[in-house]
């Protein structure tokens, strides 16, 4: 099971029953009992795992979404896209590694595919720089959506990024410029665009890459204007209080439904994405596909002026914000 040996603190009753299933498993008897007792500690197994993920608080969805065995980019393309043929450079600068684009096919479609890239083996984390990307990243998503949108293929974008890198060269390169940019151009490329939260959706690094016909977020994923770590810093100067500033700063896709700042909630298999990337590459596949075929019924005309709509309207005032710490309902 992958993540096995990975452990989240909440998860530890879910690990022991795991355990104690292992330990009768291995054990050479073969009686009624035995296998009576081993079908009663799986039902229970499901039911505590049900139980857990279904009431994450805040910080515990964040420390899911960021789980070393969570499905990546990568995985996605090798369980959902057929043919992918990477395409590399902005023309400008460099190659970024943690922003990757090129064509696939999904299905009977042809489409354009870009996505965070964090790394799964230390060696690449720091050649992507843990999904951050730099100016040339998102120049290079920009100038092939560009050319997609040129051919009439539809774009797919996967959000998974902490932030875009906020290093002194990212930002003489024009970091924050280039992603107003993206997002102003991806408001008018005229061919569909999907965008899915596969992990975290930090700040403008989401951002660059976020702006759809249709955006989808997985179940225990995250999106947030910033990390909890650095809204923490900003008021409490500690790091310390990231759990509060989670809890404020409702980031979750069940409050990013509510505030209609995400159009769909893409369910995750039992216990995470993690424990079965296969299940939920499945499902990824099923929403795309139904979503596609939605978009690409719609006159090009109709797709664009919906898509400014969405975006001048996203996401509601609050009248009365929860105080700072204060539980979210």
């Amino acid at each position: 099971m992958p993540g096995y040996d990975f452990r989240l603190p909440f998860e530890q009753p879910i690990f022991e029953l795991q355990e104690q299933i292992d330990t009768l498993e291995a054990n050479e008897t073969n009686s009624p009992e035995l296998r009576e007792r081993i079908r009663e500690l799986r039902k229970q197994l499901t039911e505590t795992t049900k139980a857990i993920y279904n009431h994450l608080d805040p910080w515990e969805t964040v420390q899911v979404a960021r789980h070393k065995e969570r499905p990546k980019f990568t995985d996605y393309l090798d369980l959902v896209f057929d043919e992918f043929v990477e395409l590399h450079g902005d023309r400008f600068f460099g190659d970024d590694r943690a922003l990757r684009t090129g064509f696939a096919k999904l299905d009977e479609y042809k489409v354009l595919v870009v996505g965070h890239e964090k790394g799964k083996t230390l060696k690449e984390r720091n050649e992507c720089y843990f999904g951050c990307a730099h100016p040339e990243g998102y120049r290079k998503a920009m100038e092939k959506m560009n050319l997609a949108a040129k051919y009439g293929l539809p774009i797919i974008a996967m959000i998974d990024t902490p932030g875009a890198y906020p290093g002194i060269g990212a930002e003489e390169r024009g970091q924050a410029m280039v992603i107003a940019q993206s997002m102003m151009e991806m408001s008018r490329f005229k061919t569909p665009i999907i965008c899915v939260v596969i992990g975290e959706g930090g700040s403008g690094g989401a951002l660059g890459i976020g702006v759809g016909d249709r955006v989808a977020i997985l179940q225990h994923a995250y999106y947030s204007v910033i990390s909890p770590e650095g809204c923490a810093g900003i008021l409490w100067k500690s790091h310390n209080y990231a759990e509060q500033a989670a809890q404020a700063l409702r980031i979750t896709s069940k409050h990013l439904s509510e505030m209609k700042v995400v159009d769909d909630v893409i369910e995750e298999p039992l216990g995470g994405a993690h424990r079965d990337h296969h299940q939920m590459a499945g499902r990824m596949k099923v929403y795309l596909l139904k979503t596609l075929r939605e978009l690409l019924r719609k006159p090009t005309d109709n797709l664009l002026a919906e898509r400014y709509e969405k975006f001048r309207r996203i996401g509601p005032f609050l009248e009365t914000p929860p105080a700072v710490g204060e539980p979210v309902a």
